[in-house]
């Protein structure tokens, strides 16, 4: 079959947690935007909503580099020495995970409006899905995705998976997204209330970041996720935060980064602060300050979705800067045309692949998400 699917996934066990969540219940109501209906209207918000004609021809050609880079089997490398590209871009990746890789090379795609149902890189995103399926591992505790990787790796590919599902409402696809969130419901620290590379490991904001963000992801998919799973992220955040919740950790020990900052304040707004809330106003002043990095796309990803919801000048004077100096940097000749690659610790781990990924995924912001404080009717058709 051409549909994607999960190996033997249907019958994976429903097991519960051994141990119940320390500390008290809290509820958290996620905000009910931030929805997907924009991706079918791309050119429309884009226009609206800081894109251009040049932002958008930058995206496909982008998504085209990814998708000349699919390997045989349908999964993604970050280690560019290998087939299809056989070195012919510099910077390859380090990082081994083809799930991370296939799972992040996905959510470009998809957050252009392209699934396995319908679009030119149709064949592409099914191929990719099918990957997925092909190596996730059914455990009792869900469906593993880490594939050699850590939690990223599984944080990744649960987002395209609840993605894909969630714009398709393909039912091949609903018991592997509903697995790999199991996954990682079952994988926090039941103490602190965060991730980390391992299940059960104390967390740190970054991979902790990337979860919140599937488990967002399986919401709005309508796929069930535990609120006590997604209370226990507020007092993890309650951890790592400094300055009242302005500022973030990586781990409590450490001290506080622009890039964890970012991180722990798109955090804090998938979890319901709004524009009301004085620590949300100080950490977007912060990031307002500080800029768009030129070379730290993982901050510069984050950061951008947090002014982009906060919205207002501060988003504006950043999308100016963040999205012309994309268009800039995308390389545009050779084997590379239409990638990006900018030296930095994350970017040599993940190389030219990871960095192409993020900065589509950044270009995409003003249709990937909705806006989460406000529900413009932009997309009411009669």
């Amino acid at each position: 079959s051409d549909k994607p699917e999960a190996a033997q996934s249907t019958s994976a066990p429903r097991t519960e947690p051994t141990k119940q969540p320390s500390g008290k219940q809290r509820t958290v109501v996620m905000p009910s935007g931030g929805g997907w209906e924009g991706r079918d209207n791309r050119a429309e918000l884009a226009g609206m909503r800081g894109g251009s004609k040049q932002s958008e021809e930058a995206v496909e050609r982008g998504l085209n580099w990814l998708a000349a880079h699919q390997r045989e089997d349908g999964s993604f490398s970050f280690d560019l020495k290998k087939p299809p590209c056989n070195g012919k871009c510099r910077n390859p990746g380090t990082e081994a995970s083809a799930t991370a890789a296939t799972g992040l090379a996905l959510l470009p795609f998809l957050g252009a409006g392209y699934t396995h149902e319908k679009g030119e890189h149709q064949r592409t995103v099914k191929r990719g899905l099918y990957s997925l399926g092909a190596r996730a591992v059914v455990t009792p505790r869900g469906i593993d995705l880490r594939g050699g990787g850590t939690m990223y790796a599984q944080g990744l590919a649960a987002i395209a998976l609840c993605e894909a599902y969630g714009m398709t409402r393909d039912e091949a696809l609903k018991d592997i997204a509903r697995g790999a969130l199991r996954f990682i419901v079952h994988a926090q620290n039941l103490d602190g209330g965060g991730w980390r590379y391992t299940p059960g490991e104390p967390g740190d904001v970054t991979v902790t970041g990337w979860q919140l963000m599937a488990l967002r992801s399986g919401q709005l998919a309508k796929l069930e996720v535990p609120s006590p799973t997604v209370g226990m992220v507020e007092q993890f955040l309650d951890s790592v935060q400094t300055d009242g919740g302005a500022r973030y950790r990586y781990q409590i020990q450490r001290k506080p980064e622009p890039t964890t900052t970012a991180v722990g304040l798109l955090c804090r707004m998938y979890l319901g602060w709004g524009r009301d809330r004085p620590a949300l106003y100080q950490g977007v002043a912060f990031l307002d300050k500080w800029g768009p990095s030129e070379t730290n796309i993982y901050y510069d990803y984050y950061a951008t979705q947090v002014m982009h919801f906060w919205e207002g000048p501060e988003w504006e004077k950043w999308n100016r800067r963040m999205r012309d100096h994309l268009i800039a940097a995308q390389a545009n000749s050779g084997h590379e045309s239409g990638s990006w690659h900018f030296p930095d610790q994350y970017g040599d781990t993940g190389g030219r692949l990871y960095t192409t990924a993020m900065s589509l995924l950044i270009l995409e912001v003003y249709y990937r998400h909705m806006p989460l404080f406000e529900q413009r009717a932009v997309l009411e058709r009669p």
